[in-house]
């Protein structure tokens, strides 16, 4: 009979219950014979223990958590989901996934990266979400024209992106010059577009990189609202929890939806472009890739035009339906590539060169490099090579 370990029961239910994993979630992802939902709920009595391999399955695969917590007296405090998104109804984040609820976590060990290796000090000379906040008053408009001309971006410039993979590389230089920072991973969930934190100093966002590249610039602006309002906000695919929502926080996650399509196409550019056009996939899609956005996002603002288009919701709704279910049929990108690549694209440049620097600047080791970068350290040069002599990343 193998030695009980001396674990805090009350930190494997708590890691399991942050987690988003029920008691039968956790027998399933174990895969053993043996293990039952009676042993599971025994570990968290304290009537037994798992073994020492089984912990560390339950700390680095399962809960994701630093095998050392376990034996913690108290769990450590942590701002919960329903802190970070206040404006998101409780119902709705009670249905959050354990990989999104990791990645959120993950968010938080970014932006504690980011305060050490800025020694707390936000570098970029204007900060967006200090210097603009929106107010009850402010219609969508205002606050989009006054936004696009804080970051110093005109019409042109936008036009001249010619492709969907260099607006969002633009779009994310943008932000992070002006004091957001915007990082990238695969979400596996398709309903979640993206999160973002907010912080006084360092504002985070995080995009599913699992999508393509036009929800992923809108999912940009939805966050970068969210942000304004001094508030953390979720993108999800479905809106139809917002109806069912009352009072400032329905209006908060409205304003986001409506601000990134009014950013992104401005309503006095996009008049003349449909006035008196017949409202077809041709003239969607050449809008679309004109203002590098979905197909959708000018449909939705030919919708809010109808006075001009005639467009109606049944035609909205039936044209969105379509091109999802293209989108679900044609299925999601299949797995390959450079892994190197790809954590570079999560990271970014900025990121990236800024913890690099550090170490040749000598103000953090090899091993501090790599857990700001999130790998083992013997694969800290290969990546260097990669990613900061080998390409840009997107």
């Amino acid at each position: 009979m193998s030695e009980q370990l001396p674990v805090n029961p009350d930190m494997l239910r708590w890691a399991r219950e942050t987690g988003g994993f029920g008691i039968d979630d956790v027998v399933v992802k174990l895969k053993r014979k043996r293990i039952t939902s009676e042993t599971v709920a025994s570990w968290e009595k304290g009537a037994a223990s798992p073994t020492y391999v089984q912990l560390e399955r339950l700390a680095y695969e399962i809960y994701k958590r630093p095998l050392a917590l376990f034996f913690f007296p108290e769990p450590p405090e942590e701002e919960t989901p329903a802190e970070s998104f206040r404006t998101l109804p409780q119902e709705e984040i009670n249905l959050l996934e354990p990989r999104l609820l990791y990645l959120v976590r993950q968010a938080k060990v970014m932006r504690e990266n980011l305060r050490e290796l800025f020694d707390g000090v936000n570098p970029a000379k204007k900060q967006v979400c200090s210097d603009i906040t929106i107010h009850s008053s402010d219609t969508i408009s205002d606050v989009a024209k006054a936004v696009r001309e804080y970051l110093g971006v005109g019409l042109n410039q936008q036009y001249a992106l010619t492709t969907n993979d260099k607006a969002l590389k633009y779009w994310r230089n943008v932000l992070e010059k002006h004091g957001v920072f915007v990082f990238k991973d695969a979400f596996k969930d398709d309903e979640c577009s993206g999160f973002c934190l907010y912080d006084d100093v360092f504002p985070v966002i995080y995009i599913n990189n699992s999508q393509a590249k036009i929800r992923q610039i809108f999912t940009l602006f939805h966050e970068l609202a969210h942000l304004l309002f001094k508030t953390g906000g979720i993108d999800l695919r479905h809106d139809d929890f917002v109806q069912r929502m009352r009072g400032p926080n329905k209006r908060v996650e409205v304003f986001c939806n409506k601000f990134a399509g009014e950013f992104l196409v401005p309503t006095e550019d996009i008049k003349p472009r449909i006035r008196n056009h017949t409202i077809d996939d041709n003239l969607l899609t050449r809008l679309a890739r004109k203002y590098s956005v979905s197909r959708e996002v000018i449909l939705r603002k030919c919708l809010d035009l109808n006075h001009i288009t005639k467009i109606t919701k049944a035609f909205y709704e039936a044209k969105v339906k379509e091109w999802n279910e293209e989108r679900f049929t044609r299925g999601k990108p299949g797995p390959g590539g450079n892994p190197y690549y790809t954590k570079g694209a999560y990271l970014g440049p900025y990121y990236i060169e800024t913890a690099f620097g550090k170490y040749y600047q000598g103000a953090i080791s090899k091993t501090q490099l790599a857990d700001y970068l999130g790998m083992k350290e013997a694969h800290v040069s290969t990546f260097e090579g990669y990613v900061l002599h080998g390409g840009s990343t997107a």
